[in-house]
């Protein structure tokens, strides 16, 4: 049994080639940096890698993550610049012995030393988004914080080996040098080849309060199936922030367990999830609640008809 799972239906092209790769044998890892990159080089989709939406001085800080079921190697990226794909940056960072969490000016360092491919990722479209935020804000003091949709994703190959892999570009116009949750081991990834792996996306600063991906692969190793496990541990975090806080910000997981079984749950309208698994083909859907539940409806050709025509809209500066 193979199969792979991702945030958001800007995965959905990476997902198809990790499908064709894993039909043939392939390895987890290598299946999901090919898929994360198929995302992180796309210019519409302005919340990862080339195009990602920048920071408030306009530079484009990418986080990413990568992590290995087998052996629980970890590598990350944060706030890191001019880097055309962060998360193979993180892959080779995990088989580090140390060092393998760098941010910043470290990592660039880094990823020169090792031969990565420099680019500027900032790109015309990024700036008018920028330039129509800045417009909007002085206009009716709108926030600047939007943009938030990290890929996330966890693999499984016929071998049985797991990965898991997050990039992101953050937070719209955050504060330069800000990290989300997205590089952090246990609240937006974690996987063990013996259970499963989860993923998060969302507001970086809430998902950080709880090591939410971590739990919920906790609760797969009890025995609870990847559905309830995203359910319960979602639904409950979400609970707490609430009290203890009034609110909590947008949250949303994935996840599988080494059977191929996955899940997801959400604590907001409107999210929507790739996943391919042996015998099925790669396929979009949204969820909603319902009753405390969170269920899964295939998107639309109508919907995706729209998602790609909305993403890919001409942009004209205000």
């Amino acid at each position: 049994m193979w199969g792979i799972i991702a945030t958001w239906r800007m995965a959905l092209e990476g997902i198809e080639k990790a499908e064709g790769m894993l039909k043939e044998g392939g390895d987890a890892g290598d299946a999901i940096e090919a898929a994360v990159r198929e995302v992180e080089d796309f210019p519409f989709y302005k919340s990862v890698g080339y195009g990602g939406l920048p920071n408030e001085e306009m530079e484009v800080e990418l986080d990413a993550a990568y992590m290995d079921g087998d052996t629980l190697d970890i590598g990350a990226v944060a706030a890191i610049k001019d880097f055309a794909n962060p998360v193979s940056i993180a892959r080779r960072l995990s088989k580090e012995q140390a060092n393998n969490l760098l941010v910043g000016e470290g990592a660039e360092k880094f990823a020169h030393k090792e031969g990565f491919e420099r680019k500027n990722m900032l790109t015309d479209r990024a700036r008018i988004h920028y330039r129509n935020r800045k417009k909007e804000m002085v206009q009716s003091e709108l926030k600047p914080y939007s943009g938030h949709d990290t890929v996330g994703m966890v693999c499984l190959d016929s071998k049985g080996k797991m990965t898991c892999a997050t990039s992101t570009s953050g937070l719209f116009m955050k504060k330069k040098g800000r990290v989300g949750d997205s590089p952090i081991s246990g609240s937006g990834f974690y996987v063990d080849s013996k259970v499963g792996g989860a993923s998060a996306t969302g507001l970086g600063e809430d998902v950080m309060k709880g090591c939410v991906s971590y739990e919920i692969v906790r609760l797969m190793a009890e025995g609870l199936h990847p559905q309830e496990a995203c359910e319960k541990a979602v639904a409950h975090f979400d609970r707490e922030l609430k009290e203890r806080r009034g609110k909590a910000g947008d949250m949303s997981l994935i996840a599988m367990n080494n059977k191929g079984e996955w899940g997801v749950a959400t604590n907001i309208e409107g999210f929507s999830f790739a996943v391919a698994v042996e015998g099925q083909k790669p396929a979009v859907y949204l969820t909603k609640q319902e009753n405390g539940k969170c269920v899964h409806e295939l998107a639309t050709k109508e919907w995706m008809e729209n998602y790609m025509k909305t993403r890919t809209a001409p942009l004209k500066e205000l």
